[in-house]
């Protein structure tokens, strides 16, 4: 398993990263994450639509809070092509809680608990914590990854507008 270590910080103090880096242009990779019914979410049934994961550690933190409320009130200025997954490895029991309290409607929250299968294949594990890095990655229609944000200091929120940007530059 490829190691990245020192791109990325967690308070100030480095984070060893699992999994290759994805960059623009690479093809994304299929994953499976599990949803708050605990059931299998495979990437590739959105296949055909534009894509924006959302990585986050943990959603019982302030910035993956706002995060995931950022994402899911910017989904209503988008359209009905594009899915907002955000992914985590909190624990599906968890996410639902989350989701039905704070008003969690346009996003898929999903786990990554089990296997770690999108944090060891979009390069997010955190070896150390096993927790997934912030990261934002924005997939076209055709699987050409077209944007990719890992944050490098992990308590600091990413950069939406060029997330968002990066989608509405898709044909």
């Amino acid at each position: 398993m490829q190691k990245r270590s020192n791109e990325v910080t967690m308070q100030g103090k480095p984070v060893t990263l699992l999994g290759a880096e994805i960059k623009v242009g690479d093809t994304a990779q299929d994953f499976t994450v599990t949803d708050p019914q605990l059931q299998p979410v495979k990437f590739s049934d959105f296949k055909g639509k534009i894509r924006i994961i959302n990585a986050i550690p943990s959603i019982d933190t302030s910035v993956c809070s706002k995060q995931l409320h950022r994402f899911n009130s910017e989904a209503a200025n988008l359209n009905d092509d594009v899915i907002i997954f955000s992914v985590s490895t909190d624990l599906p029991f968890a996410l639902q809680r989350f989701s039905q309290a704070e008003g969690i409607d346009a996003v898929k929250v999903t786990s990554d608990h089990k296997a770690l299968d999108f944090g060891l294949k979009y390069g997010v594990a955190i070896e150390e914590l096993r927790l997934l890095s912030r990261a934002v990655f924005v997939v076209d229609k055709n699987d050409q990854v077209v944007y990719v944000q890992y944050v490098k200091e992990i308590t600091t929120e990413p950069d939406y507008d060029q997330a968002l940007a990066a989608v509405k530059n898709i044909k």
